[in-house]
């Protein structure tokens, strides 16, 4: 997959999507800010999910970081769930770039990714303190789902599907 522009301002540039290995410092830098983020919501490290880097390699699955005016600013990547089921990972934005479309364009990229390997489906949990991740998913086409996962009988956890 190559770099993909999500949107322009003026002929400029705003938001460029790279594929990244999960295990490549940008990645981290930016799962640790997410994980901080989440840890401030809801206590803990954030999210114990059983993550393994490998998990997002193609063609099973896939990382991406957003970059505004070439700074790493937001990411989120699949990894396979079932045969023709991708499993919605990792998605951030940092707050200074909130509200300037990062979120959308990351998770467009990663649809289109997981399109591209032939997945039809794509699954999220998320939890109940994340009103603007809820708010996103619900309008970008997402339902609620049964829970799964590793937080599926956890109290706030809520879990969403899209066709892609």
């Amino acid at each position: 997959m190559r770099p993909r522009v999500g949107r322009t301002l003026d002929g400029v540039t705003e938001i460029e999507i790279r594929v990244v290995r999960f295990d490549a410092p940008v990645a981290q830098q930016l799962i640790r800010d997410a994980l901080a983020d989440l840890g401030a919501r809801y206590g803990g490290t954030g999210d114990d999910t059983p993550v393994d880097a490998a998990e997002f390699e193609p063609p099973d699955g896939a990382f991406l970081v957003a970059y505004l005016a070439g700074k790493p600013v937001g990411c989120g990547g699949w990894r396979s769930h079932g045969v023709d089921t991708a499993e919605l990972k990792r998605m951030y934005t940092a707050p200074a770039a909130r509200g300037r479309g990062v979120a959308r364009t990351v998770l467009a990229a990663v649809e289109r990714s997981a399109r591209e390997q032939g997945r039809k489906r794509m699954v999220l949990e998320c939890g109940d303190k994340q009103p603007e991740a809820i708010a996103m998913y619900t309008s970008t086409g997402y339902e609620q789902i049964p829970n799964f996962g590793f937080y599926k009988d956890a109290e706030g956890c809520v879990s969403f599907g899209r066709t892609l």
